[in-house]
């Protein structure tokens, strides 16, 4: 976003890399008024970079202001951001409620690491987050789910599920890395808290790991008390690339976006597909949904190929241009077998219920041209 020219100052156009653990302070009076969280003669007073940087600032006021939210976090990874703001919210006794279309790694940690330490999980179907009240009980503090889903793509009225939950007093925390704040604006439909894996569209050139936190102030102030003892801070370096992506994520989204619509709509009656699933398609389920709640319909597609995960896998070997590899979001196009990457390790129970299939791919559109894409995959399936 544009900054009011009264805010503009000369220097550096480009975000200078304050690649330092410590910061040094000019006499005891600073470092009083840093510990009473004020401003310096110079701007705002940093300690350590464990605690705050002045690049991974910017890059925070950033994602805030992207997000509409009052403020951001910034974090080493999605997983980080998300596993300490979960440790946050919630204490051993009490519940969460989560969407079982998850990011396989979201469901993990709530089954493998939290469930130990005494936290229980409810994972709810599709039709049964449109119930949600049917299932809250008084353990039951946080709720956390995505849309469009992954790998399903799945979409979610974000706006319905939050009015139910906010009914009982649960804090939202809502995945928005598959949409990026450029199509969808969750807070403003009701979620407290929205996660990004910043690898992915935000900062959009496989070259960097990283995750935010945005939300209400005094939310995301109670996830930054845990942040700096558990120590998940970003990189200066990675805060640099991040917002170097940022600047071009509106073009290449789009982008993105047209080239995904176009592949779906090629691919949505070849034969030896059992399912093409993408928002923009009016077979979708959530179609109408996505139009209402997104201002495009995304990069991701999920296709299932006719006999399983012996034929996905043979069309995953032949593909030319996706390259086969894990991730999104970035310019160049990928393919996944999510029983392979995101969902490896669950029992085909767990598989069932976050509805991943043997023979489902995960394509993740680029921006390369569109025609290319298009015979990619048809001569992967031919």
């Amino acid at each position: 976003m544009a900054r009011p020219a009264s805010h503009r100052k000369s220097g550096p156009l480009a975000t200078p890399i304050a690649q330092t653990s410590t910061f040094s302070f000019a006499s005891s009076a600073d470092l009083k008024r840093y510990l009473q969280g004020e401003a310096g003669d110079d701007g705002e007073l940093f300690l350590y970079s464990r605690y705050a940087n002045p690049t991974v600032r910017e890059l925070e006021d950033t994602l805030a202001s992207l997000e509409g939210a009052e403020r951001a976090l910034a974090f080493s990874s999605g997983m980080a951001a998300l596993s300490t703001a979960m440790v946050s919210l919630v204490k051993p006794g009490e519940e969460v409620l989560a969407g079982a279309s998850l990011y396989g790694g979201t469901s993990k940690l709530l089954r493998n690491i939290l469930g130990p330490f005494g936290v229980t999980s409810r994972f709810l179907s599709l039709d049964d987050l449109g119930r949600l009240d049917q299932f809250v009980t008084p353990r039951s503090k946080l709720l956390v789910f995505e849309s469009p889903t992954n790998p399903q793509v799945d979409v979610i009225d974000i706006e319905a599920v939050c009015a139910q939950a906010r009914k009982h007093g649960l804090v939202i925390l809502f995945d928005n890395t598959f949409a990026s704040p450029v199509l969808q604006q969750p807070l403003s439909l009701g979620v407290d808290i929205v996660m990004h894996s910043l690898t992915k569209s935000l900062a959009g050139h496989s070259d960097v790991v990283a995750g935010a936190l945005a939300g209400q102030a005094d939310l995301i102030e109670r996830v930054h008390r845990t942040a700096k003892i558990l120590g998940g801070c970003l990189d200066p370096h990675a805060a640099f690339l991040t917002l170097r992506g940022i600047k071009s994520v509106h073009v290449r989204v789009e982008r993105a976006c047209r080239n995904a619509l176009a592949l779906a709509r090629a691919l949505e009656s070849h034969p030896k597909l059992e399912e093409v699933r993408y928002p923009g398609l009016p077979s979708h389920p959530g179609h109408e949904v996505a139009r209402r709640q997104m201002k495009a319909f995304g990069s991701m597609i999920c296709v299932t190929v006719r006999g399983g995960l012996t034929a996905a896998e043979r069309v995953f070997d032949r593909l030319g241009i996706f390259e086969r590899a894990a991730s999104l979001g970035g310019v160049e196009s990928l393919a996944t077998l999510p029983v392979h990457t995101s969902h490896f390790g669950l029992t085909e129970t767990q598989l069932a219920e976050a509805r991943v299939a043997p023979g489902m791919i995960r394509l993740s559109v680029g921006i390369e041209d569109e025609d290319d894409l298009i015979s990619d995959l048809q001569a992967a399936l031919d």
